[in-house]
């Protein structure tokens, strides 16, 4: 049977954009977090074979209402007047609230922005006021965005302006069953013989325990691929890595786990649950004797899957004409 990113890459390549998007297909924008150019790169590959089946922007940052505008705007350039969102986030709980304020599917405002780009009212294409615009297919959500004290507006911002129908995605990768494969994946790629090592998957976390419990769970499910490949261990842990007290009890677990597996003549493979790169965990592990995959999720096939499932599953709920196969 044909995976799916080459059944993805195949229509690509046979089927001019012309007659990929008709001019009901809905578009695509995909919200993800952004970073320096490689990072930012990951996820534009990621997104390349979609691009020839439907329309496709991005919004980078975390939720930030001048990307989105700039986004939406985009895809109505594209003659699109009904857009999916895929929030490309591990937690699917991230910027929930926010997300959906801006974008006119809620009133009420969050109790805190986290604004990384304009502080202020939305700027460039897209930019105004008004609840009014978002018409009635919308996808309601539940929960609320981190409140991480990265800045707040000193006046609350108003929603974008589009007059587009959206479709807004509610899980994050921490649900996506792609992502146990591809866990497995950066493990096997450094490992040599798995009787003899034990994995370490690292993840950044969240400050309150029962949030951080939530995400030990959803790794630790995402862990089955790996621990079905005979590894003498499988540990799942986070670095809480913006709240200095529970950081410093992480650390000293994680720092403990890999000096005690390496005592008893285990190899240990770091494999980081992120979206991109190995964040800070070479600074925690410093002095220590691992060995690590320097890759995050990104770059992967598997992602790709995962967007266009949470898109076409988008597209489905809401009533909307399919895309193409």
């Amino acid at each position: 049977m044909m995976s799916r990113p080459l059944l993805v890459a195949l229509l690509a390549l046979l089927m001019p954009s012309a007659m990929a998007q008709s001019a009901d297909t809905p578009g695509l924008l995909v919200m993800a977090h952004g970073g320096d150019p490689a990072w930012n790169a990951s996820v534009e590959d990621a997104l390349a074979p979609l691009r020839e089946l439907y329309p496709v922007a991005l919004a980078f940052g975390m939720a930030d209402p001048a990307s989105l505008g700039a986004g939406l705007g985009e895809l109505a350039d594209q003659g699109a007047e009904r857009v999916a969102i895929v929030r490309l986030f591990l937690d699917g709980r991230s910027f929930l609230h926010q997300t959906e304020y801006f974008l006119g599917l809620r009133d009420d405002p969050p109790a805190q922005f986290v604004l990384h780009g304009a502080h202020g009212a939305p700027a460039g294409r897209g930019a105004g006021s008004g609840h009014g615009a978002t018409r009635g297919h919308a996808q309601a959500g539940h929960g609320s965005g981190h409140a991480a004290g990265h800045g707040a507006a000193s006046a609350t911002p108003e929603p974008v302006a589009h007059g587009l129908d959206l479709a807004l995605s509610l899980d994050g990768l921490m649900k996506a069953d792609e992502v146990a494969l591809i866990l497995a994946a950066r493990a096997e790629a450094i490992s040599q013989s798995p009787s003899e090592e034990s994995v370490l998957v690292l993840a950044h976390g969240t400050g309150d325990d029962v949030e951080n419990a939530r995400w030990i769970a959803a790794m630790e499910r995402l862990t089955g691929d790996l621990r079905a490949d005979g590894y003498h261990a499988v540990r799942v842990e986070t670095l809480r890595e913006d709240w200095p007290e529970p950081r410093a009890a992480a650390e000293r677990a994680i720092r403990g786990y890999v000096e005690a597996e390496t005592e008893a003549g285990r190899r240990v493979l770091v494999v980081p649950f992120r979206l991109s790169g190995f964040g800070p965990y070479r600074d925690v592990l410093e002095g220590l004797d691992y060995t690590a995959s320097e890759a995050g999720i990104l770059p992967h096939a598997a992602v790709t899957d995962w967007v266009d499932r949470e898109y076409r599953a988008l597209v489905a709920r809401a009533g909307w004409a399919s895309p193409t196969p």
